[in-house]
């Protein structure tokens, strides 16, 4: 086990990603911010927290998508889904995707055809804690990025948030 990011170090991640999504979209009228449901939410829900804190004066657009039914790996076991909480149109619109890890790149795909049911946007930008870049089973690549690692496919990233998991901690297991 070796630790990647501790608690200070996801803070300061967190508000730099934050501060780089404000820098590309200085207006966020036409801007929409979207978590990947469930790790991605945590993430989202601080991201977007700190943008509210530096631009106070702008409405922001903030959703959760569930992509479930959207995967192509789940397998015929039962899955439970979580909720999506889009309450507006993306149409047009520039969309941040959010999650935690980016790995073979099957879960933004899930997310980009689940995304298409809400409307077409004009852009769609991607934001990531961590980016295991070396396992990509897709051709997808991050906008934003909080920390490149690299690792085998027997090693696992596990993100810990404070409000699930008690602490705030980004491992690699080997």
């Amino acid at each position: 086990m070796k630790s990647i990011l501790n608690q200070q170090q996801i803070g300061l991640t967190v508000n730099r990603l934050a501060h780089q999504v404000m820098e590309n979209h200085v207006h966020l009228k036409n801007t929409v911010l979207i978590g990947i449901q469930p790790r991605g939410v945590a993430l989202s829900d601080r991201i977007v927290a700190d943008i509210r804190k530096g631009m106070e004066d702008q409405e922001i657009e903030y959703g959760k998508l569930d992509i479930t039914f959207y995967r192509d790996d789940l397998g015929k076991e039962l899955h439970v889904p979580n909720a999506t909480d889009i309450l507006f149109s993306i149409e047009g619109k520039n969309v941040v995707l959010i999650d935690d890890v980016l790995y073979t790149g099957r879960t933004i795909r899930a997310a980009l055809d689940a995304l298409m049911d809400f409307g077409r946007p004009a852009k769609v930008e991607l934001l990531v804690l961590i980016d295991r870049r070396y396992n990509r089973e897709l051709p997808i690549q991050p906008d934003y990025t909080g920390r490149t690692i690299d690792s085998i496919v027997t090693q696992k990233v596990k993100v810990f948030w404070k409000e699930k998991d008690g602490k705030d901690e980004v491992i690699l297991l080997d």
